[in-house]
């Protein structure tokens, strides 16, 4: 019987890939609505176990370079690769589990459904990277997020290895007084902010309530800090970047220390967030038996995930697509931009559906203000445009600014329009992001969500 609903489930899928619509959601909504305890028995398929990966920000990059880790190290991985991560986009994913021995299962995870999944999955190893402020309107306070994951790790210690980020207050803290912890983080002060950014959320000691005080702010709230009142500090890392050279769009050079040595590791993806991605997946394919050989090799190897910094032509203009949706991940972004040549042309998409989060107040906790006198031309669109038109006025950003909630006709003025050669950088929030890979795959420009 179990037989007969995976077939149908499969077919399913098939025909969703047939009629362009990717077969990532419907399958296993189908499959989870006829056998609600899918995913707990296609897990026991993967003879190698899996492995839960969770973050707020960077969640897909990360997967797609642990995968890339792994795959090197020999592991034939079952992957949800198109980041389709509630519960429905897993059981997809293991539709085809158990098909070939030695199988590992690597599963990016929402937030919210991470406990859930994790309990039905009995992973082998929990890779937890940050927590930030992200759709308030639907996940609540981020410490609600916090507690749920500091119960289920609770419920894991002994059960589970754990892959945590030092650097996150919130993050770090699930590994205290636990066993199998890996820690990773970065050690380069050199990448420093002169403060905590107005987008910061964890600066709270969670176990006394005092605020923390910070010897290096690397990324929003994260960094390395400690707490005066009750002595809590940043756990030392097992792994850690400890010089990195941002190379604007380049990509990044990074000095790794890690348990079995030392290595130099070309990453090809840009920004100190991308750093962080890289430093979350090798301290993950560490603990699952990678060498530090194959750990280099899997991320330099690696290409852009869509929309992750992936570069695309239309019509003979390349753009360069980063995903925004909160005010960390943003602020990164426009970070990583500051460290380009002279002027850049932006075409900023803010949607207000549902997976976006309706309330995008959070544009006004990002600051667009870092680009002042280096934008050229922006065009703003999807159904918040004038919204984020009337940000980047507040921002100071004295440029010619066009708004059109038609993502299709916005993008192809925004291509069009290439006088002084400055280079073109898509700002999509996450359903315009889908929106916009639609589009160019119904213009024979990149694959559907789902290849």
């Amino acid at each position: 019987m179990f037989d007969a609903k995976l077939a149908l489930a499969r077919a399913v899928r098939a025909a969703s890939r047939r009629t362009g619509r990717g077969g990532t959601t419907a399958p296993g909504r189908l499959l989870l609505r006829v056998q609600p305890d899918a995913i707990e028995r296609l897990g026991r398929r993967l003879d190698d176990g899996a492995v839960c990966l969770s973050a707020t920000n960077g969640k897909t990059t990360t997967a797609s370079m642990l995968a890339a880790i792994l795959e090197r190290a020999g592991e034939t991985v079952v992957h949800n690769r198109a980041g389709s991560n509630m519960h429905w986009g897993i059981a997809t994913a293991l539709l085809d589990a158990g098909r070939e021995r030695g199988e590992l299962g690597l599963f990016e995870v929402d937030e919210a459904w991470l406990p859930q999944v994790a309990r039905q999955l009995d992973p082998r190893a929990l890779v937890l990277c940050n927590l930030f402020r992200d759709q308030l309107d639907r996940y609540g306070e981020l410490e609600a997020i916090a507690d749920r994951w500091a119960e289920l790790v609770a419920e894991r210690d002994g059960r589970s290895q754990f892959v945590l980020n030092a650097d996150d207050p919130l993050v770090a803290d699930l590994g205290r007084e636990r066993s199998g912890v890996t820690y990773f983080g970065v050690e380069d002060d050199s990448l420093a902010l002169p403060e905590l950014q107005h987008a910061a959320d964890s600066k709270h000691c969670r176990n006394c309530g005092h605020a923390y005080e910070y010897e290096a702010v690397y990324l929003g709230h994260i960094g390395r800090y400690l707490c005066p009142n009750c002595g809590r500090r940043r756990p030392d890392a097992h792994l850690a970047a400890e010089h990195v050279r941002l190379n604007g769009m380049n990509g990044s050079e990074i000095d790794v220390r890690a348990p079995s040595g030392r290595t130099t590791i070309k990453l090809p993806l840009p920004g100190l967030y991308n750093v962080y991605n890289a430093m979350a997946a090798a301290a993950a394919g560490l603990t699952l038996g990678a060498s530090l050989e194959q750990v280099r090799a899997g991320l330099e190897g690696m290409s852009a995930v869509f929309g992750r910094v992936e570069r695309i032509p239309i019509e003979g203009r390349l753009v360069s697509i980063l995903l925004v949706k909160n005010p960390a991940g943003a602020n990164e972004v426009l970070r990583t931009l500051t460290l380009e040549d002279g002027q850049v042309d932006l075409w900023l998409a803010l949607n207000d559906k549902i997976a976006d989060g309706r309330d995008v107040s959070w544009i006004w906790d990002a600051d667009f203000e870092l680009l002042r006198g280096r934008v050229r031309r922006a065009t703003c669109s999807g159904t918040r445009a004038e919204e984020m038109a009337l940000r980047l006025k507040y921002a100071g950003i004295d440029a010619q600014v066009e708004v059109d909630r038609n993502l299709g006709r916005s993008l192809d003025a925004a291509v069009r329009d290439r006088d002084g050669g400055a280079p073109l950088f898509a700002l999509p929030t996450y359903t315009a992001l889908l929106e916009l890979r639609d589009l160019l795959a119904e213009r024979g420009l990149a694959g559907r969500w789902s290849e």
